[in-house]
């Protein structure tokens, strides 16, 4: 996860519009956001914990001067979730000065921690940006871009970022592409120039006026800030394995992805699940937002009414990305409230995204019980999570996953339901419309893209007993 975001907007003020194309990111990182700006002569940063509302304010966009900028709101895999390690990342050292935002997560971090140490480097956080950015910074070349190209081959995992130095934005994305990150032109100044952003997401692109150019391609830079245009340099052979977690829940619905728009895929994905898992009910209703999209295709498949049945509360975050369990399992009473009128006496079929650690789901069977429900029947528009993801989720210990440890009938006795149904790989491909091979399934089925050492150091604490950055905490058990 995280939301990254570039702008090179050719004489026009560049942290105006990050930080709105920022807002539209928000889901994807809920605990620090951050800003970093240069006019042509030097880089500005600013950052800190919280949202992008309350860390780019009003009070410091006057402050924030430059054509140039990147952005980006974090949810942490690598790292605690301290000041240190809100991005993006920054040095000034004698090569270069370089700014780092980055959305993935790496799985060979001790080895290029070690190479960090070999070369005497120093870090300041505990994440993989940061490691990243320390080693571009100490990597001996000519510029950023050469840095960058002698750099990535080393790197393994996900990753999509957005650099710059005093004058270019660049935008990567790893050589399979699990992370999402496309290029965009915002209209034409008086003189016929035009801006550029680079976006996680297209929604981050419509918010700041630009239209979608294309996806940055998957082992790609993109180069902004040069005469000319983008200009496009290959560091490695690429073939797309996108996140399919970022179709079924992650990006926003009003987002496309692979040419499709995601709302219209988890329809899609609502309607296949109707086919494939059908229960006699009175109503289908969603697990609001996430489930809305999918609820709303099981009821035209099926034929049941489509009811709202729970209110989310629009000021609480989302849940799924809180950094600790005991967060996650408190937001979900903030978050969502029953309407007892429409669901007293009747029989539900509850449709959500996903189950992953199943204490969310369980409360939310809970709270319908006590509002009347007479039965609930959960469906889920994914297939079951039974592996971690090491590629930019925060579920890297797989005893936190309810399907690695139950089957389907133990997850349904756990979270309280009458019945339980999961759609299957073949169900999101038909949703999706292209091939399995255009995308990662590894959370579903454990063929992960790019191998990874499975051994007690890869998980998020990696770099912390290597740092004066406080250890984050224990991993807390599901249920």
């Amino acid at each position: 996860m995280c939301g990254v975001l570039g702008v090179f907007s050719a004489g026009r003020e560049a942290a105006p519009l990050a930080a709105l194309g920022l807002f539209a990111l928000q889901h994807r990182g809920q605990e620090s956001a951050g800003l970093a700006v240069s006019d042509g002569t030097g880089v500005m940063v600013y950052k800190d914990l919280g949202l992008v509302a309350q860390v780019l304010d009003d009070r410091r966009m006057p402050s924030l001067r430059g054509d140039r900028a990147i952005a980006h709101c974090r949810y942490s895999t690598t790292g605690s979730s301290v000041w240190e390690n809100s991005q993006p990342a920054f040095r000034l050292g004698p090569r270069r000065t370089v700014a780092l935002g980055h959305n993935g997560n790496l799985v060979n971090t001790r080895q290029l921690r070690d190479e960090l140490d070999a070369g005497t480097g120093a870090m300041v956080g505990t994440s993989d940006t940061e490691l990243l950015t320390a080693l571009l910074a100490g990597e001996p070349a000519a510029d950023l871009v050469e840095a960058l190209a002698r750099l990535l081959p080393r790197v393994k995992g996900a990753y999509s970022l957005v650099a710059m130095d005093e004058t270019r934005v660049i935008g990567v994305r790893d050589p399979f592409g699990i992370r999402p990150l496309v290029l965009g032109r915002l209209p034409a100044e008086a003189d016929g120039s035009h801006g550029w952003v680079l976006s996680s997401e297209t929604c981050g692109l419509e918010v700041v006026g630009a239209s979608f150019v294309r996806d940055v391609e998957p082992g790609e830079m993109v180069v902004l800030g040069e005469p000319g245009g983008p200009r496009s340099v290959r560091f490695a052979p690429g073939r797309e394995q996108l996140c399919v977690f970022e179709l079924i829940y992650f990006a926003r619905p009003d987002s496309f992805m692979v040419g499709r728009n995601l709302y219209e895929v988890r329809r899609r994905m609502g309607e296949e699940l109707a086919t494939e898992a059908p229960v006699e009910a009175d109503l289908v209703m969603p697990v609001p937002d996430t489930g809305s999209a999918a609820a709303a295709g099981y009821a035209e498949r099926s034929g049941i009414t489509y009811r709202e049945g729970m209110v989310k509360n629009r000021y609480a975050g989302r849940t799924f990305i809180q950094p600790s369990q005991a967060l996650r399992q408190r937001g979900v009473t903030v978050k969502l409230s029953p309407l007892p009128d429409q669901v007293r006496g009747r029989r539900l079929i509850v449709v959500d995204a996903s189950i992953v650690r199943g204490t969310t789901t369980r409360r939310i069977v809970e709270m319908l019980r006590r509002a009347g429900a007479a039965e609930v029947h959960l469906r889920i528009s994914a297939p079951p999570i039974h592996h971690p993801c090491f590629y930019g989720i925060d579920t890297q210990i797989e005893r936190e996953l309810i399907a690695a440890r139950l089957d389907r009938a133990g997850i349904r006795d756990f979270v309280g339901a009458d019945s339980l149904a999961y759609l299957s790989i073949g169900g999101v491909l038909d949703a999706i419309g292209l091939p399995r091979e255009r995308f990662c399934f590894a959370c579903f089925d454990g063929q992960y893209p790019v191998p990874v050492p499975y051994d007690a150091e890869s998980h998020k604490w990696v770099l912390e007993s290597r740092s004066e950055v406080p250890a984050g905490p224990p991993v807390a058990p599901v249920g």
